[in-house]
């Protein structure tokens, strides 16, 4: 049971009136995440308590820099080729696809990151740190595990069968408000349609679409991916994926600044006219990550090269495993280019 220090330090960090408040998830989580003292802006990053594609292996940022070079020559190699790195954690991405590049596609990348926490001590000085993504893009942005943190309302119903929105304490308790309305309401039919049976539930994703239609808008020429755990319409899960993480492990989502809080990522209601989405291994096979075995003969022919490429196999597999890495999403929008063009 919690101590009245560590109330206290709840209600510094969510700068609220305390933990009996009861709130729609999506006020919450936008506080617990992004306020004063959330989850984002945490000393230790996001890195401190899960492992995203970015974290597993070098190669993900590799295959991200062999999108952009792609990206490049479709757009006629620009004077000015811009790299964002939406919800960029510390940076990890936008450094490792600059270490990648070639050093003539290098010197033309603008790169950003953009991020609510504070810039980190020794980032690459060439990594611009933004609060907001640029306008005008002409290039790549990037959004790896983005739109599962941006904050959605859940909706569950009731013993009557209509849709009530959940609302939720400091404490993580929750109980049932008011009936869904207005766009919610028409996003659920039109994405989410839930049974008219007790407890079932759904996040109403509509936030997310217009968070990715502002960001896509912001993109003049080139391509934006979104890299995210989601599911379409023909599988949505009955009682929603709204949950927590915290030092590596799944825990309950409390909304008091402690842990992240995430929930999967309808992509196919997020995704515009002209987008592709297909799973993480499919587009990283087409960038060439391949968890294949190097031929044992290397082995004897040239042993040091024998253990790099059986360590780059191992991590490539992690990437594109089933049951893991390997089933996340990729939902790409071209801007005035054709996918065809950049993704096999």
């Amino acid at each position: 049971m919690d101590g009245p220090a560590d109330a206290a330090g709840r209600d510094e960090r969510r700068g609220t009136a305390g933990r009996d408040e009861w709130r729609g998830w999506r006020v919450a989580a936008q506080e617990a995440l992004y306020g004063p003292g959330g989850f984002y802006r945490r000393p230790e990053g996001p890195g401190g308590h899960f492992r995203t594609s970015v974290h597993a292996s070098p190669l993900f940022a590799r295959a991200v820099a062999g999108l952009l070079c792609r990206v490049d020559a479709v757009l006629g190699a620009p004077d000015v080729l811009d790299f964002v790195d939406m919800a960029a954690g510390r940076g990890e991405l936008a450094a490792g696809v600059l270490a990648e590049l070639p050093e003539e596609v290098a010197a033309r990348t603008r790169a950003c990151a953009v991020e609510v926490a504070d810039r980190p001590a020794g980032l690459d000085p060439r990594i611009e740190w933004l609060a907001e993504p640029p306008r005008g893009i002409t290039g790549l942005l990037f959004a790896n595990e983005w739109l599962d943190n941006v904050p959605v309302d859940v909706a569950e119903v009731d013993a009557a069968g209509v849709p009530r929105l959940v609302e939720v304490r400091d404490d993580g308790a929750e109980r049932l408000g008011d009936p869904v309305t207005g766009a919610a309401v028409r996003w659920l039919a039109r994405w989410w349609p839930l049974p008219g049976e007790a407890g079932y539930r759904a996040e109403i994703g509509l936030p997310r679409d217009e968070a990715w239609e502002d960001v896509v808008a912001g993109v003049e020429r080139g391509l934006a991916v979104a890299v995210d755990y989601w599911h379409t319409a023909n599988a949505r899960p009955p009682f929603g994926t709204l949950t927590g993480f915290r030092q590596g492990r799944e825990t309950v989502p409390v909304p008091d600044g402690s842990c992240d809080i995430t929930a999967h990522v309808a992509l196919d209601a997020a995704a515009l006219p002209g987008a592709r989405l297909l799973p993480q291994r499919a587009a990283l096979h087409s960038l060439g990550v391949i968890g294949a075995r190097p031929p044992l003969s290397l082995a004897s022919t040239n042993p040091v090269a024998y253990v790099r490429a059986l360590a780059n196999a191992g991590e490539a597999a992690e990437l594109t495993a089933a049951g893991g890495l390997g089933d996340f999403g990729w939902l790409l929008q071209p801007v005035g280019i054709e996918i065809e063009d950049v993704l096999d």
